[in-house]
């Protein structure tokens, strides 16, 4: 075996006084595919971060092999030194290519470099830093998050995008789907150190609760034997001195031993306040529209939602799935239809955009409003560090600002803040946002139990299959179809998952096509211009043999029978060098336009 891109040995970090990092190991070899997975605050991010070389550790080494190159695509990052999202993205090109995927990255992320970066929102700083991070086509690439913000269109895109690049790959995610389709390698990191398992995160949850099993037969069986121990050193007969002493000293380890294990992090506790029960109907909604301007979001839509369902809402950025529930929970009036309420509705809405937050409160003042130090939870008065616990808080956090906590901290502070009250409709708008796997398993469990009626916008796949019985998903502008079972089965049915808005791709290329022609009528051609017009011929022949190759190798009828894998791996090359030859086309096409017009 060659030897590995990529090696971290016996790395060590503390903050404080608090180890988070004692015993941390991992190599990365050439097309690697490895998902690094492991409780919120476990140090998985940080461990990312001195891979990519961002933070230093306190001990251990870390090597990359000469000639290679990593990118790393962080949770938050920073675009204010760049005045374009253009400038942003090709300053991640240094030592790479010419980055002839840009356009195509930035098209099907939807996003325009010519756009400024003062007022991004964090969904578009996070797509700017995805497509920075994967144009320069490194030879490691390390993703913390990277679904965050995206769609399921998106996420379903990238999913391909990084099967067919040949860049090892570290992962971070909270996406069950995304890590079992990418995933080849589990890194598992837990109490300060890492176990390196070889396989992927399919089979890894397996694994890890067989781990904790055996784990915990082997301290009960070392509790026992300290008892043991413990009644021999006092009712024992005496024997010779020295074999006293020896297994005093030996009582005196195995005490240490249980002294010095670090135990599972606890679970969080999710409890609802509980409400009375609403009207065996909860909302009835018959032939309903609703348009914004000329852009129809809902046309002539009916459904019928009974107390106790679990109905997921699905659909593209921008496909109106807000307006959506608005419509369905009452809050905006239709232009056209009817909505009708059952009784004694009693809905709690947990946003986990956040924006109801405010990052100066301190962690005991979310949870208590700035109302004392207690939280009333079904008409009962429980002191705010109890019920911090509950959703894995430490005492100390009480007083840490908002601004202070993580992405998954938040997470877990705002369902806190939404469960305090007492609710028979629970609506949970994008609820997975940055929680870790086992809060997912717990949320899940929390959906099941729950007595009223619940209504999920998700693009987590894998929670929307583990917890809704019907679907609502986005066709067509104004257009809604219902599903019965999960995401799934709603793809099962329709043969397809969910598709970006292609009408308003086609606007948004008909405007772009005509800032070009404006442009072109303007502008000079540079001269890195030139030098791009230069090589694209070249670049575009080199293309058009490739999908020629392609397409002969996948001609031959007996692949697909033969090695199933083969023809899906070349067949995604193939549409990828297809969309290649079409960004090539299209620079070469307005590079000529903004020529013919000097």
């Amino acid at each position: 075996m060659s030897p590995p891109f990529l090696t971290l040995t016996n790395i060590e970090l503390t903050f404080g006084s608090t180890p988070l990092l004692t015993d941390a190991n991992m190599l990365v070899y050439e097309g690697d595919r490895i998902c690094l997975v492991g409780r919120n605050g476990s140090g998985k991010s940080t461990f990312l971060k001195i891979a990519a070389g961002l933070v230093e550790q306190d001990d251990g080494e870390r090597f990359l092999k000469p000639g290679k190159t990593a990118r790393y695509l962080p949770q938050e990052p920073d675009l204010s030194a760049y005045e374009t999202i253009g400038d942003y993205v090709r300053s991640g090109l240094e030592g790479a290519e010419q980055g002839y995927k840009i356009p195509y990255y930035l098209d099907q992320l939807g996003l325009d470099e010519n756009s400024g970066t003062q007022n991004l929102s964090g969904g578009e700083s996070r797509r700017a830093a995805l497509i920075r991070t994967l144009a320069a086509e490194p030879d490691i690439l390390m993703l913390d998050e990277p679904t965050n913000h995206l769609d399921l269109p998106a996420i379903e895109w990238l999913e391909s995008e990084l099967n067919s690049m040949r860049s090892a790959i570290i992962l971070i995610s909270h996406d069950r789907r995304f890590l079992e389709k990418l995933s080849r390698r589990t890194i598992w990191m837990d109490r300060g150190e890492t176990r390196d398992i070889d396989k992927g995160f399919s089979g890894f949850e397996d694994w890890r609760d067989n781990f904790l099993e055996q784990e915990e037969l082997d301290r009960h069986k070392l509790d026992r034997k300290i008892v043991r121990e413990q009644h021999w050193i006092v009712h024992g007969v005496s024997g010779r001195r020295k074999r006293n002493v020896r297994r005093v000293k030996e009582l005196a380890a195995l005490r240490q031993s249980v002294k010095d294990q670090r135990k599972v992090k606890g679970d969080v506790h999710f409890t609802t306040a509980e409400s009375g029960k609403s009207g065996k109907m909860v909302a009835e909604v018959k032939n309903v529209s609703k348009a914004f301007g000329d852009r129809p979001i809902i046309t002539d839509f009916s459904v019928r939602i009974m107390r106790g369902e679990r109905i997921g809402v699905v659909g593209p950025n921008g496909a109106g799935k807000t307006t959506l529930l608005k419509l369905l929970m009452g809050q905006l009036e239709p232009d056209e239809g009817n909505v009708r309420l059952g009784a004694n509705l009693e809905p709690l809405i947990v946003d986990q955009k956040r924006e109801s937050l405010d990052p100066n409160w301190t962690l005991s003042e979310a949870l208590t409003d700035g109302r004392g130090e207690n939280v009333i939870i079904n008409d009962k008065s429980v002191h705010v560090q109890r019920y911090m616990k509950d959703f894995l808080f430490l005492p100390e956090q009480a007083r840490t600002p908002i601004h202070a906590l993580s992405g998954g901290e938040r997470g877990r502070l705002q369902l806190a803040r939404g469960l305090r009250y007492p609710s028979n409709l629970l609506v949970l708008d994008e609820p997975t946002n940055d929680l870790d796997l086992e809060t997912l398993d717990l949320l899940q469990e929390l959906i099941a139990d729950y007595e009223g009626t619940v209504l999920l916008v998700s693009h987590d796949r894998d929670f929307l299959d583990r917890t809704v019985s019907r679907i609502i998903a986005y066709e067509t502008p104004g257009e809604w179809q219902i599903y019965a079972g999960g995401y799934t089965d709603m793809t099962r049915q329709r043969g397809e998952g969910v598709k970006a808005r292609k009408i308003e791709k086609q606007k948004k290329e008909q405007s772009s096509a005509a800032a070009t022609s404006q442009k072109a009528a303007a502008g000079k051609l540079s001269y890195k211009h030139k030098f791009r017009l230069e090589k694209l011929p070249g670049e575009m022949q080199a293309c058009e043999t490739d999908i020629a190759d392609l397409e002969i190798t996948l001609a031959d009828p007996n692949l697909f029978s033969s090695d199933p894998d083969t023809f899906t791996k070349i067949a995604a090359q193939l549409e990828q060098a297809k969309t290649k030859l079409d960004a090539l086309e299209t620079e070469w096409l307005e590079l000529e336009a903004l020529k013919d017009a000097q």
